[in-house]
């Protein structure tokens, strides 16, 4: 959970470590803010409050990073795939500072588009598009059934000046765009997404919604 990419190209594996509340005399106390509002996940560990897309620590840092929209590189040609793949090695090679790159997966509720196909496949009369749309609703149900997720991938750091963390996640959205990929600064729902999915599980957190075009 806790692996970090140097600038060199290699993976730095480090332990987890999660501190659940302060220690005393070898008994962990129950942090304040979980007394005052035990509903937040964030309000057990050492965290002060997450705003604006950043997580603020007992410590006196800030923890945030960038959202990388997916994109499958292997449904392009040679030739772009490899201009990808070094552009990413290139653009990690420039990051000289700690960050973790992490994978987490949320569930995916459809329920709401279903409704919608459901809906649009009573009011059409034609046979060929309705046949459509039930294929649709089959595959909707297969996803359903099957617990699928989306996978979404953030690159994450902590830093104490405001000045240079909005620095380096501007180096960090402009190095992803020139390797083709779109970023974007974590949100509060993405960073406590991420708390619950390595904390809980991934049970607790909501999950996000297909919405028809």
């Amino acid at each position: 959970m806790n692996n970090q990419m140097m600038n060199n190209g290699q993976i730095n594996r480090g332990a987890s470590n999660v501190r659940m509340g302060n220690v005393s005399n070898g008994i962990k106390k129950m942090p304040q803010a979980a007394k005052n509002n035990p509903k937040y996940t964030e309000n057990w560990l050492n965290l002060k409050a997450i705003n604006n897309g950043i997580m603020y620590n007992n410590r006196g840092e800030m923890v945030t990073g960038v959202k990388i929209q997916p994109k499958n590189i292997f449904i392009l040609d040679s030739s772009a795939m490899d201009n990808t793949l070094i552009g990413l090695m290139n653009f990690y090679n420039t990051i000289d500072y700690e960050f973790w790159l992490v994978v987490a997966d949320r569930p995916v509720d459809i329920a709401m588009y279903q409704a919608e196909l459901q809906l649009l496949y009573q009011q059409t009369t034609d046979q060929r598009i309705r046949k459509l749309i039930a294929q649709d609703m089959d595959k909707g149900d297969f996803f359903k059934n099957n617990n699928v997720v989306d996978t979404e991938y953030f690159l994450l750091f902590k830093e104490r000046n405001m000045d240079m963390l909005q620095k380096k996640v501007r180096n960090m959205i402009t190095g992803l765009a020139g390797c083709g990929l779109v970023a974007s600064q974590t949100s509060n729902d993405d960073l406590r997404m991420i708390i619950d999915n390595f904390l809980n599980g991934g049970k607790d957190f909501r999950s996000g919604g297909v919405m028809p075009q």
